[in-house]
């Protein structure tokens, strides 16, 4: 340990030492955003906070502890999803920012072009409002659906045309990637298909481009966003250090948005 980090270490100590609030809690589902946020750990660190990183399997729990205060922060969640969540849970989240986009791509274990997709195919999808939207308008831009209308919100209700009349299972999002053994085809987001061992990239045979409006964003309480502990998670994750990790690790499965 170098003078530096001594002098920080000390300085951390002392500061708990007279009751002040040095602790930062954010919430993560656990790849590639509580990854992300235990390599920012020592950056945390050198500025003089202790991070903890709380990890949740559930796309609900994070928001819920993040409204009753329990943590300070989230990584997780794309605009849509939080702007739905606030709506019908009568919460008052706010986004910091964006801070990288992770594609969603749909994967197959016996199907290798998206062009052989057969009739009747079943495709698992997730089973919350805004993923299970983004996920038909992948296969929309497949060429595979279209919608009777251009809603924000899309289910298998709003699908006019269905030509090869598939078939479609709604699931947990973490559930997703089991899926496949038992269907034609699952429409996964990076983080749980990286938890699979799954690259959009190498195993998707089809995946959103650089123009989706899904990219993640950091949330914390309304109100909050300009507080000390809102601007140093926003300053850390957005530097520089955090964006090579993010590209030298996920090779472009996930992408950098600041």
């Amino acid at each position: 340990m170098n003078i530096k980090k001594i002098f920080l270490s000390v300085l951390f100590t002392i500061s708990l030492s007279f009751g002040a609030d040095k602790t930062i809690i954010i919430g993560a589902t656990p790849t590639p955003y509580a990854e992300i946020l235990n390599f920012s750990k020592p950056l945390f660190q050198e500025k003089g906070w202790r991070l903890i990183v709380k990890e949740f399997n559930d796309y609900n729990i994070p928001n819920i502890a993040l409204n009753e205060k329990d943590l300070d922060a989230n990584l997780y969640q794309h605009k849509p999803f939080l702007d739905d969540f606030n709506t019908h849970k009568g919460t008052n989240l706010s986004s910091l920012g964006a801070i990288v986009l992770v594609p969603m791509a749909i994967y197959s274990n016996s199907i290798k072009d998206i062009k052989d997709i057969p009739n009747g195919a079943k495709i698992a999808i997730p089973n919350d409002a805004t993923n299970e939207s983004r996920a038909l308008d992948l296969l929309a831009k497949a060429n595979l659906i279209e919608f009777k209308s251009q809603s924000t919100l899309k289910t298998p209700i709003d699908i006019s045309k269905n030509p090869k009349k598939l078939k479609f299972i709604e699931l947990k999002a973490a559930q997703l990637p089991r899926a496949l053994n038992d269907t034609d085809l699952a429409i996964i987001t990076t983080n749980y298909a990286l938890g699979a061992g799954l690259n959009p990239l190498k195993d998707g045979i089809f995946m959103e481009d650089k123009d989706s409006l899904y990219a993640i964003v950091l949330a914390t309480r309304k109100g909050e966003e300009t507080s000390q502990k809102s601007l140093v998670i926003k300053e850390i994750l957005t530097s520089d250090k955090i964006k090579n990790f993010i590209i030298e690790k996920y090779k472009g499965s996930v992408i950098p948005t600041f």
